[in-house]
């Protein structure tokens, strides 16, 4: 059991790692000028993180599954709630390696247009010499960047919206698996009702956060803001982001409940 509850972490915090360096996608399509390339090169690393989620969702599952009376339930309290803070180590570990990834996949935008086509381009760049070269643009994350993170300039409710939408995300599914354990005559019902969670989560984030980056970005490329602005933004968003995983962690149980007495409720 807890060598599957560690590839169960290790999958979790390769998705939230891989999630949290999608906010430096724009940084990189602006350092390149080539935008629309970085976001559709980005979904190559996107499919890593589906991977890793279609991959550790039945897992999870059967971490449930073993539940077979409420002495087992303070077990599957205490897995999922590693499970959680291996979000918040994966989203850390994203965003200390924000500067690197920023460097390298700008490198990597430009072996794109070269090459002209993904598999060419990975071709190219799985050389000895490619991959030495790839050393020279390992960044360590410096004090100096955190100390210029000040909520200033950025909207408050951007960075609520995020926390919030990265909280449900983020207890989701799990809240939903504790709850079908709390009450298995509606564990059914309980554990399909965690797409319209997450459901909810997907579309603030499409809604109301990412536009304003977007805009954001726009207005950097035409030069109506500066790049510092940009790089204020997503630092800011990575803390909300963070805090969101932590937020999780306090609200996994109230959630629990409250999805199942909403599914009490319907006749």
């Amino acid at each position: 059991m807890i060598e599957k509850l560690l590839i169960i972490c290790v999958f979790v915090g390769i998705i939230h790692m891989i999630e949290t360096l999608a906010y430096s996608v724009r940084l990189a399509g602006l350092k390149t000028r080539k935008l629309v390339v970085a976001l559709s090169l980005f979904n190559i690393i996107v499919i890593v993180s589906r991977t890793a989620n279609m991959v550790q969702a039945p897992l999870t599952g059967k971490l449930g599954d073993a539940v077979q009376s409420k002495e087992d339930l303070p077990v599957l309290l205490h897995q999922l709630q590693t499970i959680l803070l291996a979000a918040s180590i994966g989203t850390i570990a994203g965003a200390l390696l924000i500067p690197s990834f920023v460097s390298i996949f700008s490198r990597m935008i430009s072996h794109l247009e070269v090459a002209g086509s993904v598999p060419k381009m990975m071709k190219n760049i799985a050389s000895i010499h490619m991959l030495e070269k790839a050393k020279k643009h390992v960044k360590r994350p410096r004090w100096i960047m955190l100390s210029q993170l000040r909520i200033g300039g950025v909207p408050k409710r951007l960075l609520l919206l995020n926390l919030m939408a990265t909280t449900i995300y983020t207890v989701g599914v799990l809240s939903t698996l504790y709850a079908s354990t709390l009450e298995p005559t509606l564990s059914k019902s309980i554990l399909m009702s965690s797409g319209l969670i997450n459901g909810l989560a997907m579309i603030t984030l499409a809604v109301f956060v990412d536009p304003q980056v977007a805009i954001l970005t726009e207005k950097v490329m035409k030069g109506e803001s500066t790049k510092q602005s940009m790089n204020k933004m997503v630092g800011t968003l990575v803390i909300s982001r963070l805090c969101g995983t932590v937020c999780a962690q306090i609200l996994l149980v109230p959630a629990a409940l409250y999805i199942a007495w909403i599914c009490k409720l319907i006749p």
